[in-house]
């Protein structure tokens, strides 16, 4: 059948069948309905491709389904791709390409290629644990499987809900938090466009910050006094102790090692892999802190760890257990191991030790960036003397030399 001069009208479009060959149909501008004997109908468009000029088919869609309007729109559109010198099934091929790749970047995949990335950072095994199993639990039973490209704000909001009812406003934080690291890693590996996760945390109660609980520097005596008659194991006694005369957080004093300790110069150097905030610390050993490695050494000087745990001595003992053995001092709801941090900072600050050389003794960051860009001291030197005085402090809290009515500032260094 010779092309058509005119275009083609619904109706012939309707009525166009075909008994024992297949039939063309033209519109014009190279897009024709095909049809065939089973009563198939077609659209394809015929262009001459904008590189090797060779002329090309390219199938639009069947009708109904596309109608003739439709067409032509498609038609129009791919016309003024060629005249780009775009090839619109190579552009179709990449589209589709292109969506394959987004459906198979699940949100469980990009969090597990973010956290291959958060490993490489060197933080600790239990907080990467921590982080890994909040999404594992609170996200992935919603989300797993979802394309990050098909994720909305709305999506997240429903999966948290049920952690915000029950409460846990702190765990809602974090979890927040962690999805939104996951939707920036996938926005600047350029996955997407913009993180739908960017602001939901706005829609969420803000939990109630809660200080660790701790006791003032004049009621140490009495904790040392029931330290020193608890029913608990020499050596969770005397990690609690190396814990309060060093200021150490506790997993860094759990997890304390003998190749770390240096006896000459009386220090004991965390390396940053295990500080809170990635970096190297040192910390100057008073007389006391090494009365406490010297009783250590008879029960673990054959270890790699100064404190190992008692079901696997190749591993460092858990943090958790100078909780565990407070609350069995009754201590419970007072003070916490992470409070005998705070026990230290009041007594040295109420001293009047200089705040920088505290901070410095507590390992803590300057929140200043600028300031803290230029101050690069370990205030060594002056933690020493700060460490020292700590030590004696503690030690005669411990013998009764030291009472509450005394107060801090009584006490000085021999």
């Amino acid at each position: 059948m010779a092309i058509q001069a005119k275009p083609l009208t619904n109706t012939e479009v309707k009525a166009a069948k075909t008994i024992n060959k297949e039939l063309s149909l033209y519109d014009g501008g190279g897009l024709l309905l095909f049809v065939k004997s089973s009563g198939v109908k077609t659209w394809r468009l015929r262009y001459y491709h904008p590189s090797t000029k060779k002329r090309t088919t390219l199938t639009l869609g069947h009708y109904p389904t596309l109608s003739l309007a439709e067409a032509r729109r498609v038609r129009e559109e791919i016309r003024a791709l060629l005249a780009q010198g775009i090839d619109p099934q190579e552009q179709q091929r990449q589209q589709q390409e292109k969506e394959k790749a987004s459906n198979n970047n699940t949100f469980a995949k990009i969090t597990a290629d973010w956290f291959a990335v958060k490993k490489s950072k060197g933080l600790r095994a239990h907080t990467l644990n921590d982080i890994w199993r909040s999404l594992e639990k609170n996200i992935f039973p919603y989300v797993e499987g979802v394309a990050i490209t098909k994720l909305t704000a709305q999506t997240f909001i429903q999966a948290m809900e049920p952690i915000r009812v029950s409460g846990r406003l702190e765990t809602v934080r974090r979890v927040t938090q962690r999805i939104n690291e996951v939707m920036n890693y996938a926005v600047n590996a350029g996955l997407l466009q913009a993180n739908p996760a960017a602001k939901i945390s706005q829609v969420f109660e803000k939990p109630v910050i809660k200080h660790m609980p701790t006791i003032r520097p004049e009621q140490l005596p009495d904790l040392m006094r029931s330290l020193s008659v608890a029913n608990i194991e020499l050596q969770t006694r005397l990690v609690i102790e190396f814990q309060l005369l060093t200021i150490a957080r506790p997993a860094e004093a759990a997890s304390a090692r003998w190749d770390e300790i240096n006896l000459i110069d009386k220090t004991w150097t965390i390396p940053a892999g295990r500080m809170k905030m990635r970096r190297e610390h040192v910390v100057p050993l008073s007389p006391q802190s090494l009365a406490v490695l010297e009783v250590m050494k008879s029960i673990s000087a054959h270890r790699p760890f100064v404190f190992p745990s008692f079901k696997d001595p190749s591993l460092p003992m858990n943090s958790s257990s100078a909780n565990a053995a407070l609350r069995r001092m009754g201590y419970k709801g007072i003070l916490v191991s992470h409070g005998l941090r705070a026990i230290a900072s009041t007594a040295l600050n109420e001293k009047g030790f200089a705040p920088d050389v505290i901070e410095a003794a507590l390992s803590h960051v300057d929140t200043n960036e600028v300031r803290r860009a230029y101050n690069r001291s370990t205030y060594l030197e002056q933690r020493r003397v700060l460490m020292d005085w700590w030590g004696e402090f503690v030690e005669q809290s411990a013998t009764g030399k030291f009472t509450a009515a005394e107060g801090v500032r009584g006490l000085r260094i021999k």
